[in-house]
Parts: C-alpha cells; structure tokens; sequence
C-alpha cells in the first residue's frame, strides 16, 4: 500500500500513478489542503509528496509541520520515499535542510543534468546524462546532511537528492498537458508564470509541455519504475 500526499488536487502523481495501477498497487491518497489528517505511515510500503503552492516554510499552515515530522520519521527508519516539487522541498526541509524562495522562478520545459554520482544511483543510472522536465516552481533547497545530489539545471544546483532510500525531485516529468492546463489557473502559478514569461506564457508553455510529453512521462514511469524496482522492492 502506497501513501499519497497531494497538497491540492490538480498535482497527482500522474504517470507515477500510472505506473502503480499497472502493477495492481493500492494507494490511499491524502488531500492535507483540504484537511485530511495524515495516518500512522507505519501502516505503508512507500510514500509519495506531490508538488503545491505553498512553501515548506510556511508552518503557519499546522500540517505543513506534521507533514515535516512524519517525512521525517518516516525518511530516518528508511521508509522508501518519492518527493516531487514542494514533495522534494518537505524531505530537505524535514531533514534539517534551509528551504527558501530562488533567485528568480524557473519555469519552462528545461534541460536536467545527472551529476557524476547519479551514473551509480540505483534509480537514476536509468536516466540519460541530459533530459527535459517541466520546471515550474520559485522555492530551492539547500542539500541535506548525508544525501547525495543527483540533478542540477543552469538555474538551480539542487534538481534532484537522495538519503537513504528517500529521493526528492525538484523536477517534473509526470505532468501530461491537461494537467499543464490547470496549473495556470492557479492565481500562485499563474502569476510566476506571466512575471517570467509575460501574458503569452502559458499557451507557449502549454505547447511546449505538449511537445515533450511523450518523451518525459516515459522518463517517468522508467525512473518510477527503477525506484519501485529496486528500492520498494514491488
């Protein structure tokens, strides 16, 4: 059984999903925006963060630091552990990592690179050297005690970590193009979207999801596929 944690319904795991229904796996999925409250993560095999508008700082919000501590415990005993967006952001931060606002957006179908040590990760020595990936966020991290960087882009050194068998994903590749669609309604997207790319942005960004899509959610499900594989052991 695969816990689900979505911080607002427009980003599911999408084509991770997909690869989960295509083993037959159980998920319970957790809508904690809309006050779900989080269960005993002892109950499950693996976890999964999805990606939200809200800041992994913002411990205004009370299940912003619940969620911490559970990631937290669940991280340290070595629960298997699948952070996308603000999903990569809560593991840093529950891992004692500074979380904060970039120096400007990234937002656009852009290029990822492997570090040297992601060539021997048993999950990313799946991936080519270079890939597209939909970017769509304004928060970083800074890399946590004991984990390993995996991925870096121009605008950001910190794509992608692992520790232990958590790993965090600042990157989207799951995202199909309907999915893109609702993004831009969200005023938070919507807004970083035009102050980098101006009115026009999100029909161009659209397109350029579109175009890629078939090439990054079959990244997804193969990088999916080697963590299910090879650390959750499904």
């Amino acid at each position: 059984m695969f816990l689900v944690l979505q911080h607002i319904a427009c980003e599911p795991p999408a084509a991770y999903e997909d690869e989960l229904r295509a083993r037959g796996a159980e998920l319970h999925r957790v809508e904690l925006d809309e006050g779900d409250p989080l269960p005993d993560w002892e109950a499950y095999d693996a976890i999964i963060a999805m990606g939200g508008p809200m800041g992994a700082y913002e411990d205004d919000l009370p299940w912003i630091t619940a969620e911490k501590r559970l990631i937290a415990d669940a991280a340290h005993a070595g629960t298997p552990f699948w952070g996308v967006c603000l999903g990569a952001q809560l593991l840093a931060a529950s891992l004692g990592a500074r979380v904060h606002p970039g120096p400007t957006p990234e937002i656009g179908v852009l290029d990822v690179r492997r570090t040297p040590e992601a060539a021997t990760d048993p999950v990313f020595e799946v991936m080519p050297d270079s890939f597209p990936a939909l970017q769509w966020h304004s928060d970083t991290y800074e890399l946590p005690d004991g984990a390993v960087r995996l991925a870096y882009s121009d605008a950001y050194e910190q794509q992608a970590f692992v520790y232990r068998r958590a790993y965090a994903l600042q990157f989207h590749l799951e995202v199909p193009v309907s999915l893109a669609v609702e993004w831009g309604e969200v005023p938070a997207y919507a807004h970083a979207l035009e102050s980098q790319l101006g009115p026009d942005g999100l029909p161009w960004l659209i397109d350029e999801v579109r175009r890629h899509e078939p090439q990054t959610t079959d990244l997804a499900r193969r990088l999916f596929a080697a963590w299910l594989d090879r650390v959750v052991g499904v």
